[in-house]
């Protein structure tokens, strides 16, 4: 990117928040702060009226207003990317809010980019294999996003699966998770006394109530990943195979935690992070004799013993 194109774009980001951090704009565009620094005086010499608060970052004066920005072909692309995985990973009210923001995006492009966003618009599909799952119609996404900007205490009505149980709480939402195809909440229950992870399709009623909370959003969420990385322990597991099962395992790996390989003569040597090394060792049985671990030992022990159990048990029959 050039000095020119790079300066519009931070113009463009001072636009997106309050305040940005000098490194905020180092991150983006990979430059150096000295560089940062170097941008910033060239805007305002440009007549730019850029304020700056020590140590915290830059702004834009109030009273100052941008034309319209124009989105390139490539943005808008990306935009209508994002909008087919939408559906698959949110609630109906959601994606009805990002098609919104769509035709809006469509609204100031030109002519000859519109019509190549439509050909793009029915070529472009998103096949899950769980398409008969009906989509709901909220799973309070938007609620939630509201509670935690405006730190306000959420009461819920959550369904537990272990005990089947519907019990009410009141939450201090910290932030919101997407792992396992699933959004979870996570939060502060008053009723435990303690941080917990809740479902968001498991939430069976949901009310933002007047009462507010004072924590720091973003110091809170990161000390609570943290301490859930603390928590799970995690395997380093390397394993040989041979190349054209390396060929067959190229999707299903990623499933497993696999971090890298290596090729070493006619073997490749694979590297996975596991939490569970029952569930890899359940895996590996599926490759039959074609794996050879090399580490944890312990994997080859689970290996046996599962094994063992599978010969009693159809030598029996």
């Amino acid at each position: 990117m050039n000095r020119i194109d790079r300066l519009q774009a931070i113009l463009t980001q001072l636009q997106t928040k309050k305040v940005v951090k000098a490194q905020e704009i180092a991150d983006r565009f990979e430059i150096s702060l000295r560089t940062v620094y170097r941008d910033i005086r060239a805007l305002e010499e440009g007549g730019i009226p850029i304020g700056a608060e020590a140590g915290v970052g830059y702004f834009l004066d109030d009273n100052y207003t941008l034309p319209p920005i124009m989105f390139t072909t490539e943005e808008a692309s990306a935009i209508l990317m994002a909008g087919k995985i939408i559906p698959h990973l949110s609630d109906k009210n959601v994606d009805h809010a990002f098609q919104d923001a769509l035709y809006k995006i469509k609204s100031v492009m030109k002519a000859e980019d519109k019509e190549l966003l439509e050909k793009l618009d029915h070529s472009v599909k998103v096949f899950t294999g769980i398409s008969e799952i009906p989509q709901r119609d909220s799973i309070y996404l938007h609620d939630i996003q509201q509670a935690l900007v405006n730190k306000r205490v959420l009461k819920i009505a959550y369904f537990a699966k272990y005990n089947q149980i519907l019990s009410t709480r009141d939450v201090e939402p910290i932030g919101l998770l997407y792992y396992a195809l699933n959004w979870h909440l996570i939060a502060y229950c008053k009723l435990r006394q303690a941080y917990r992870d809740f479902r968001l399709d498991r939430i069976r009623e949901l009310e933002i109530s007047n009462e507010t909370y004072n924590k720091k959003l973003d110091k809170a969420f990161d000390e609570y990943l943290e301490r859930e990385k603390e928590q799970h322990q995690y395997f380093e597991i390397e394993i040989k195979i041979s190349e054209p099962l390396s060929l067959e395992i190229q999707e299903s790996k990623y499933w497993y935690g696999f971090l890298n390989e290596e090729k070493k003569g006619s073997k490749i040597t694979m590297k996975f992070l596991n939490p569970d090394l029952n569930g890899f060792a359940k895996w590996i049985l599926t490759m039959s004799a074609k794996v050879e671990i090399v580490f944890p030992i312990g994997l080859n022990t689970i290996l046996l013993e599962m094994i063992q159990n599978i010969c009693e048990k159809y030598q029996k029959s």
